[in-house]
């Protein structure tokens, strides 16, 4: 899987293979884990995991951007993004293995 992306069937099929727990448990417990990180995020509150990173919804203002294929401006709204801030142990595991 190197170059490819990894999908909620993947990090499942890694579950089961490397724990004792049936297929349907393993997907359970992955949507669990999902859902309550978006209902968290969507709250306006940011999830921490330890050794992994920080998600973080961030405001951003109405701004005036430009389209680069025609050049014309148009405003932006404001909005909301998550933002995604990796933990220093993520980031010497990725240098690592990279």
């Amino acid at each position: 899987m190197a170059d490819s992306t990894v999908t909620r069937a993947d990090i499942v099929s890694d579950v089961v293979n490397k724990t004792s727990v049936s297929r349907q448990q393993a997907t359970d417990i992955l949507e669990s884990v999902l859902r309550e990180i978006s209902k968290t995020l969507a709250s306006g509150r940011s999830v921490k995991i330890s050794s992994f990173g920080t998600f973080a919804v961030r405001k951003k203002t109405e701004r005036l951007g430009r389209n680069p294929r025609t050049g014309v401006s148009a405003k932006i709204t404001a909005r909301q993004v998550i933002s995604f801030k990796a933990s220093p142990i993520f980031k010497k595991t990725v240098q690592e293995n990279g």
